[in-house]
């Protein structure tokens, strides 16, 4: 694996950060504050090409690899974490399984736009009983005619007020074991009897759309099924595998932005007449601060590369995305520690991002179901 960047790659990482910087930081406290949905940045990625930035030129993307991918999600999530997340599930959840399961009839209605920033992607897995255990679906599929008729509740999906169409996993039937079949949908987001609001007041990532839909007697086209009807369940799986790198990413540039702001607050804060960056208890704490970030981005780099070399990743994801999180929720917490009582304030930002980085310990699978994954990809008994 040659972990130097491609001029390619270098190139879109650099676009991303100048804009990043200009554009998504400056405004950062006021959409935390506020929890707006800052659309601005989004129309303003569309016009850069990185909306579908790992999607076929094709289909409207920018036709590259993963690993640029990632370091689009990491300068992002540096900015805004928020910003960072909605843009990781439109990519990753949203638009993924579109090209990775859909029709050539799909991807031009419905991936299409997504690329074009039209239209944001969502992806509605999680339910009120059915997050970690996501077998557990209630929501209900039945076929009708030429036509599927869904009813049930999804809770905390991204990007759903801004998405054309989201992507729903519902129970379409049984298996002869007696075990449910759960397919995938595209249900358009002006079907009569679809509901979407966002009723959360959240601790962090305030300015992502979070909602909850309802979908009652909703009746889509059968020619809007999702891949294979009976394998929706490992289609999802395997969309989750290829998300978890992006949180290991936006974990990545969280923890980053904090580590750099601690890092600076070291040489400018006074203490007994000293930089506290000159104490060692306080450069031991950035020392460790850096090398976990390096460890965890290395981690993000190679599960991103081993996808773009169509190779197994699915553990490689799972160690990126658990190692990234966790180091990420303590370097913040360090952030705040260096900063005193000016990292309880909001002006510092460095507590925006431990609340922001909190949701990267639970989204795409817990840090308990990551080590479930771990545990039985390494072989141990199940």
């Amino acid at each position: 694996m040659n972990f130097a960047l491609s001029k390619e790659q270098r190139m879109i990482r650099d676009t991303v950060r100048d804009f990043v910087k200009a554009e998504v930081a400056p405004k950062a406290i006021e959409v935390d504050q506020t929890s707006r949905f800052p659309k601005e940045n989004f129309d303003r990625m569309a016009e850069l090409g990185i909306s579908g930035l790992p999607i076929p030129e094709k289909y409207g993307g920018a036709g590259a690899d993963t690993l640029s991918y990632a370091l689009a999600v990491e300068e992002i999530g540096k900015g805004c974490g928020g910003t960072g997340l909605s843009y990781a599930a439109s990519v990753s959840l949203g638009a993924s399984p579109l090209l990775n399961f859909g029709n050539e009839k799909q991807k031009e209605e419905f991936l299409v736009p997504i690329c074009k920033g039209e239209s944001l992607g969502s992806f509605g897995l999680t339910e009120p009983n059915a997050g970690s255990d996501a077998g557990g679906t209630k929501t209900t599929a039945k076929k009708q005619g030429d036509q599927y008729v869904i009813n049930g509740e999804k809770c905390w999906i991204t990007n759903a007020e801004y998405a054309k169409a989201v992507i729903i996993t519902a129970v379409s039937g049984k298996k002869t074991n007696g075990k449910n079949i759960i397919s995938a949908f595209i249900v358009p987001t002006n079907q009569k009897g679809f509901t979407i609001s966002s009723p959360y007041e959240k601790m962090g990532v305030r300015g992502s759309n979070t909602t909850e839909l309802v979908l009652e007697d909703v009746m889509i086209p059968e020619e809007n099924l999702l891949g294979d009807s009976e394998k929706g369940f490992h289609q999802f799986l395997e969309t989750l595998d290829g998300g978890r790198i992006s949180i290991g990413a936006l974990a990545v540039g969280i923890a980053q932005a904090a580590y750099e702001r601690a890092l600076n607050y070291s040489k400018e804060r006074k203490q007994f007449g000293e930089q506290i960056g000159k104490f060692q208890s306080i450069q031991f704490k950035l020392a460790d601060m850096a090398m976990q970030i390096e460890l965890a981005r290395t981690m993000v780099h190679k599960a991103a590369w081993l996808k773009d070399e169509k190779k197994p990743f699915k553990k490689e994801a799972a160690f990126a995305k658990l190692y990234a999180s966790e180091m990420a929720t303590k370097v913040c917490n360090d952030a705040i520690q260096i900063h005193g009582g000016s990292g309880y304030m909001r002006e510092f930002e460095v507590e925006r991002m431990l609340r922001d980085t909190k949701l990267m310990e639970i989204g795409e699978g817990t840090s308990e179901i990551q080590r479930m994954v771990i545990s039985r990809e390494i072989g141990c008994p199940m």
